[in-house]
């Protein structure tokens, strides 16, 4: 039985992908969890970690209203998810020996944040579950979120939304 092929967004450039979610064209079950990373990877070199967290906010919830997919307590735009992943991300672009050429290699580079359970060790179901984290950013309570985000390191500012 031959394998089947990806799914076509894996394959897009990343000029591509971030003009196909940017333009609410990237079909939605196009966003996947290594869409997420990829764009983060992308905002992130563009505009560092405070200017990624916003673009990354905007873009989300925009992208979800465009494609009528509803706010809800388990769908839609995750306050702390989003940021959770982002701090993620910025750490394991900051630890790389030589910046990734694109975001296909960052992810190639970093299969373990493909895994879109990863969050599970840093936060309880109850706590990322709960309205408070949907709504603003609260801190894990299972174990500190990688490198230069733990407690008491420089933490980048986290705007809350609105």
């Amino acid at each position: 039985m031959p394998t089947p092929a990806p799914p076509a967004h894996r394959d897009l450039d990343d000029e591509t992908l971030i003009e196909a979610f940017e333009s609410h064209s990237l079909d939605r079950d196009a966003w996947v969890h290594r869409s997420h990373v990829r764009v983060a990877v992308l905002y992130l070199g563009r505009f560092g970690y405070d200017g990624a967290l916003e673009q990354m906010r905007q873009r989300i919830q925009s992208f979800n209203q465009a494609k009528g997919i509803k706010d809800s307590k388990t769908s839609g735009y995750h306050e702390t998810l989003t940021v959770a992943w982002l701090r993620v991300i910025a750490d394991a672009l900051d630890v790389m020996s030589r910046p990734p050429a694109n975001s296909i290699e960052f992810c190639r580079q970093n299969k373990h944040l493909l895994d879109k359970t990863l969050l599970r060790r840093h936060y309880s179901s109850d706590r990322m579950l709960s309205d408070e984290a949907k709504r603003q950013f609260v801190e894990p309570d299972l174990e500190p979120l990688p490198g230069v985000f733990r407690a008491g390191a420089g933490i980048p500012s986290v705007k809350k939304p609105g």
